[in-house]
């Protein structure tokens, strides 16, 4: 009786393993397929940078695909660093870091519009007893905004693509 059951059981849990098998998000890769023909840094150069870079990666990922698009890229990026709280003798305590970028995305062949948004996000921090501590917990910050951003350009981007 229990080899029954032991096998009843294995026989259903490799039906739930193989009917996992053909799981496909919904926003994957291969269905977001483009390449970047020209782009272009405004504001912030290192910032700027980061996110194309992240994009460029995720092109080349599609490179020797058919069907790409391609497109032409301008990202433009302020960083803003702002005091939110101090202490009785005017120590600062607290630091908002707010990232703001505004990306422009055209059809590179057809120069029509396919993106035009901005992004905001922000972010706050509190003040180390180091101040090399305090620096890399901006960078730190800044790194999750930029990831932030470039996942919330790539989700805009598969929507307007795939239209």
């Amino acid at each position: 009786m229990k080899k029954i059951a032991y096998l009843i059981v294995l026989f259903s849990i490799l039906i739930n393993i193989n009917a996992c098998s053909g799981y496909k998000p919904i926003f994957g890769s291969s269905n977001l397929k483009f390449e970047i023909a020209d782009f272009s840094i405004e504001g912030n150069k290192k910032l700027g940078n980061q996110i194309y870079s992240r994009l460029r990666n995720f092109s080349k990922s599609n490179k020797n695909q058919e069907g790409i698009t391609s497109i032409g890229l301008v990202i433009a990026v302020s960083k803003e660093k702002n005091v939110t709280s101090k202490n009785s003798a005017g120590k600062i305590l607290e630091y908002r870091v707010n990232l703001n970028v505004k990306v422009k995305i055209n059809n590179y062949l057809t120069k029509n519009e396919i993106l035009n948004k901005n992004f905001n996000s922000s972010s706050s921090y509190k003040v180390q007893d180091q101040y090399s501590e305090t620096i890399k917990l901006e960078n730190k910050i800044l790194e999750n905004l930029i990831n932030q951003v470039s996942q919330e350009l790539l989700i805009n981007l598969s929507e307007n693509i795939l239209k």
